[in-house]
């Protein structure tokens, strides 16, 4: 069996599982819809100026973005490290060398989404899988209860984790974003494909980091020791001046998924088919997750995705053995939704926002600027009254001025120009400390292409 190394506030033992936790609740969609915890937040400072001058700043200038604190880390460690990130990720890894990364997805036996993350082949035997919890605890999982020689080495967010993190994390992104790394590093600047691995030496530091930007834009995210958080820190501000540097708070942070089009926490397949009871048996009920919106069902299993309808099929390699391959086989040749940004009504929204000042239940609160109150956002995407989709994430992007959600639709929706209706609140409204008494309403949106933003779709990943 694996040897593990997990740190005590990341222990699968602490409070009740999730397997306990849906049994008080009487059914999975129930434990999840009323969940009582808080919505999800990034525990970094919210706003440094404002958040609309701040999403701004990655397509005007370059922005500074701290990633220290909202995401997990799991170090895997070990002869079989490889082995049991390739027995679980779809993703090919024949060619994964030392200093390289990757998006790593992962689905469960029956083909449905589990969730991705960022994986860096740190070096021999040693990777850093960077996210949200839920592909980190599903490879944790495995790694324990499988036969593979490895080791764990858990730094939670700093949300469920005591004291500071094993190591900072930035991002800085924009159109002047090498123009600042080329300053700041003593070393030149790779030139580099979209997460190619490259380093920069900073204040006498030696850095390693991966060309990527969030927000659609040129980026480079890169890491260290947590002792070393103020000194590259205050580098990058004051050689940031020249260049117009913003910081960028968790509000801002929040959207920029939704102009790259990444779909952050779809609700994952953890909850049905095989293995599945032992795993909410392992799993703790305060990383169980909570659902939110319009979309109701009471087979959780109504509430998970394909990798094919989120944009990750053409990551599958069919060439090597993963949970999963074969279930994916069989879906490979039907049609599927198709992943796509939807442009809300600017009328309806507004009349959805009057309500609070009228009269009678108003409308569900929007939160500005990402107006998700649950883990897993699932809103109704309808055409005619009839169910087409699933809006996943919404927002305002100050840069387009719009608000826009990602949405997984209908194939024969998914043309841009498309008119469809987006359900917005609930109906009952659950018990969720994010829900007020409210009532549900219609709002149209007009299918765009994701990504939402033309140079994220053009420029982006055209070297990826």
């Amino acid at each position: 069996m694996s040897q593990t190394t997990v740190e005590a506030t990341a222990s699968t033992t602490a409070g009740p599982s999730a397997a306990e936790a849906i049994a008080a609740a009487g059914d999975t969609v129930s434990a999840l819809r009323n969940a009582q915890a808080a919505p999800t937040i990034f525990p970094v400072q919210p706003e440094f100026t404002n958040w609309r001058s701040e999403q701004r700043a990655w397509r005007e200038s370059v922005a500074l973005l701290d990633q220290s604190h909202h995401m997990t880390d799991l170090f895997i460690k070990g002869p079989d490290a490889l082995k049991l990130l390739s027995d679980l990720g779809i993703n090919k890894f024949s060619n994964f060398k030392p200093n390289m990364a990757k998006q790593f997805v992962a689905v469960n036996h029956e083909g449905y989404l589990i969730g991705d993350a960022i994986l860096v082949y740190l070096e021999e035997g040693l990777f850093d899988l960077v996210g949200w919890h839920m592909v980190p605890d599903w490879v944790q999982y495995h790694g324990e209860k499988g036969d593979y020689d490895v080791t764990f080495e858990r730094d939670a967010n700093s949300a469920a984790r005591e004291g500071d993190p094993l190591q900072y994390r930035f991002e800085v992104q924009g159109p002047k974003a090498e123009l600042l790394m080329e300053k700041v590093s003593s070393i030149p600047v790779e030139k580099t494909r979209f997460f190619g691995m490259l380093e920069f030496e900073i204040a006498g530091r030696r850095i390693r980091g991966i060309r990527h930007g969030m927000a659609g834009q040129p980026g480079f995210e890169f890491w260290g020791p947590w002792e070393d958080y103020d000194l590259i820190r205050n580098t990058l501000i004051e050689a940031g001046e020249e260049f117009d540097l913003k910081l960028a708070g968790s509000l801002a942070y929040s959207t920029a998924n939704l102009e790259s089009a990444w779909v952050p926490s779809p609700t994952p397949a953890i909850f049905t088919g095989q293995e599945t009871a032992e795993y909410l048996q392992w799993l703790p009920a305060s990383r169980m997750g909570s659902v939110a919106g319009s979309f109701t069902s009471d087979n959780i299993a109504d509430y998970y995705t394909t990798p094919f309808e989120i944009g990750y099929g053409k990551l599958i390699d069919w060439d090597h053995d993963f949970i999963g391959k074969d279930a994916l086989k069989a879906m490979a040749d039907q049609q599927h939704r198709q992943k796509v940004s939807l442009e809300w009504n600017a009328q309806d929204l507004a009349a959805a926002q009057r309500s609070l000042y009228e009269e009678g239940t108003p409308a569900k609160y929007f939160d500005f600027p990402k107006a998700r109150y649950g883990l897993y956002q699932v809103d109704r995407v309808e055409r005619d009254g009839k169910l087409v989709g699933i809006s996943h994430d919404c927002g305002y992007l100050t840069n387009e001025q719009a608000f826009v959600s990602l949405a997984t639709i209908d194939a024969d929706l998914a043309e841009p120009g498309t008119e469809v209706e987006v359900v917005w609140g609930e109906s009952p409204n659950s018990t969720k400390p994010a829900v007020e008494p409210h009532r549900q309403v219609t709002i149209r949106a007009t299918v765009q292409p994701a990504p939402y933003s033309r140079f994220a779709r053009e420029s982006y990943r055209k070297n990826s």
